[in-house]
């Protein structure tokens, strides 16, 4: 799996100054329990609603997740039952007294950063939107076009960045 430009994929989440803060087995436990919270879901859910949690910033992998969710379900903090073919986890009433919603609102501040960080990123967001819109409805001349202005803008962050 390629790392996502924001830092969204894998254990970390990217903090001002871009360097990543891990995220410990017992974050991401605490934070699945959470999730569950909001009800049933199988595992590609919950990566979702971590990922919404954190403003796009952050989403655990599978292989953290799913081993996780055994463990919580060896633990008797969650229940599974097949659903479509998907194993569906959900708390048990063990699992709910353990749960910490705040632990959400938590990975939400962690990731927000201040105000410059946050507008940065959410420009960084419309540039991805903006080139996909490109990618789907532009001709090969439009696409050629933006290909060149996405690589200039990126030759001019690194250089930014040399530059300190």
């Amino acid at each position: 799996m390629h790392d996502h430009p924001m830092g969204r994929r894998g254990r970390g989440l990217r903090g001002p100054g871009g360097f990543d803060r891990p995220m410990g087995r017992g974050d991401v436990r605490d934070l699945i329990l959470a999730a569950l919270l909001e009800g049933p879901a199988h595992g590609y859910q919950i990566m979702d609603r971590l990922e919404t949690a954190s403003d796009g910033r952050w989403r655990p992998s599978p292989g953290s997740v799913y081993p996780t969710l055994q463990m919580l379900e060896d633990q008797e903090l969650a229940s599974s039952r097949d659903e479509g073919g998907r194993k569906v986890f959900e708390l048990t009433p063990e699992g709910r007294e353990q749960a910490d919603a705040g632990a959400i609102s938590r990975l939400s501040e962690r990731s927000e950063g201040s105000g410059g960080h946050r507008e940065l990123r959410e420009q960084v967001m419309r540039l991805v939107d903006a080139a996909r819109q490109i990618g789907s409805q532009g001709d090969e001349e439009m696409v050629t076009r933006a290909f060149g202005i996405v690589k200039d803008a990126r030759q001019q962050l690194y250089r930014l960045l040399a530059d300190e």
